[in-house]
């Protein structure tokens, strides 16, 4: 990958004009000089350059098209969405999500893998998600070459270096070992917390589109927030607003569990104390399937043990929801993540549940309709973002696919 040479002090025409075409579908001069502002010779002038770089392509004018009879035809353009592409990875605890999309962020190719999280030594992970990924890009017919931007969501607070802070059970070396560094031949990477990019993912759309603040909860297995303040996705120091830690000290949440596990572990302690009935369906079913999900599936079917657990589980979330509204005056708080799906007698129980006398107004408390979904989209969202603001800065001569 040779980098074009592109001046640090290329003229501003460029970057509007890139700006306009990248959100936008056909357009023709006339439609970019009216939303960048620059005159018409110097509109052209801009789309003339992009399309020499392979980042515009000009269209069939209308008479072409058989659509424009009379006088000049309009010329018409449109982002090269095939000139590269955007990667989007979720690398959770225990799977692995990689999305492959062109520059439009349409979609090429899905990648999704399980891990086990038993045997997740960090070489071995960062060995899986580069695999995860390559696989995807041959799956989508590219290769690292046509990457142009690449983005990792990762169970771990993350600076703006791209690394996790030190955590004392070596947890977050292990979920985020050294991706920046793993992934270094992408011209633009960013790597960041899981939860951070549900919010992106929220905000652009899922559950909290038209908000400017607003908290996305990752509520499955354990949980996480990102957390959108006055338009901000906000870090901190070393990447941890968000983090759950916090919780250990509030009485009736006691720790950073999800609302899955925390089901879960519900279920298996009530059984082994012999607390449900022998014909119950909680009593019947295997340990192993005693999970988040089976719960929540029999509660809505009305079995009343997990009628109970569910109500206890709303109990915990209206505790999470004041606190974290307390903090941060949100008007909408998401409940993001694959459980999600089925989580909706948790959410009906935490609005009832929510304290009468919150010093703030409560906010609106919604599920996500993106599923397991929210953090690839949330990646490749991000992907896309940071590839709009820095593609003149690192766009390169490619040899054309063959």
């Amino acid at each position: 990958m040779n980098p074009l040479a592109i001046a640090p002090s290329r003229p501003a025409r460029l970057d509007s004009v890139l700006a306009f075409a990248w959100d936008s579908g056909e357009f023709t001069a006339s439609d970019a000089m009216a939303a960048t502002g620059l005159t018409r010779s110097t509109t052209i002038e801009a789309l003339d350059e992009l399309v020499d770089l392979g980042l515009l392509v000009e269209l069939p004018n209308a008479r072409e098209v058989g659509e424009y009879s009379k006088g000049r035809p309009a010329r018409r353009f449109s982002l090269a969405g095939d000139a590269a592409v955007l990667v989007g990875v979720d690398a959770g605890e225990r799977h692995i999500t990689v999305r492959v999309a062109d520059l439009r962020s349409q979609p090429l190719s899905t990648l999704s893998i399980e891990v086990d999280s038993d045997t997740d030594a960090a070489d071995v992970r960062s060995r899986l998600v580069v695999d995860a990924i390559e696989t995807a890009l041959e799956e989508a017919n590219r290769s690292r070459g046509d990457v142009l931007s690449l983005c990792i969501g990762v169970p771990a607070p993350v600076g703006v270096d791209g690394r996790s802070p030190r955590h004392p059970q070596n947890y977050w070396a292990r979920t985020n070992p050294g991706f920046v560094d793993a992934v270094n031949w992408a011209p633009i990477v960013r790597i960041d917390n899981d939860a951070s990019l549900a919010a992106v993912a929220e905000g652009s759309v899922g559950g909290a589109v038209g908000s400017d603040n607003y908290i996305a909860l990752l509520a499955g297995g354990r949980l996480g927030a990102g957390v959108v303040v006055d338009g901000r996705l906000l870090r901190g120091t070393h990447g941890g607003v968000g983090e759950m830690v916090a919780f250990d000290n509030v009485v009736g949440v006691g720790g950073s569990d999800g609302i899955g596990t925390r089901l879960t572990r519900w279920a298996t302690n009530a059984r082994a104390h012999d607390e449900y009935a022998a014909d119950a369906p909680l009593a019947q079913l295997a340990v192993e399937d005693l999970t988040g999900r089976t719960i929540l599936d029999l509660a809505a079917a009305g079995d009343p043990d997990a009628v109970a657990l569910v109500e206890r589980a709303g109990v915990v979330l209206s505790r999470i929801v004041s606190v974290m509204a307390g903090m941060f005056d949100p008007s909408h708080f998401v409940v993001s993540g694959a459980i999600s799906a089925g989580i909706a007698p948790v959410v009906e129980a935490a609005r009832q549940h929510l304290p009468k006398d919150m010093h703030l107004p409560a906010p609106e408390l919604v599920i996500s309709p993106l599923g397991g979904d929210v953090v690839v989209l949330g990646a490749l969202a991000a992907a896309s973002t940071a590839a709009r603001d820095r593609v003149l800065d690192v766009w390169v001569e490619r040899t054309p696919v063959g």
